[in-house]
């Protein structure tokens, strides 16, 4: 049996990016590497000059979505 009063201390855990992930995504324009800033919660290609967003802690890998950078 569980002790109920267990899960009252835990604190409830937010959706988040699993950096791990990384090992599997890749770019949907370039097919390379992407980096995460988890300042800003965005995928960055460096190659595409694009960041895509992770919302929810899921990376929305379009790159309709993704924000332009500099």
């Amino acid at each position: 049996m569980t002790d109920p009063t267990a899960s009252m201390s835990e604190e409830p855990r937010l959706p988040g990016f699993d950096p791990r992930m990384l090992e599997a995504l890749v770019c949907p324009q370039t097919h390379g590497v992407l980096t995460y800033d988890a300042e800003r919660q965005e995928l960055i290609s460096r190659a595409a000059h694009l960041a895509y967003p992770i919302r929810d802690g899921i990376p929305i890998m379009l790159a309709s979505e993704a924000r332009g950078l500099d």
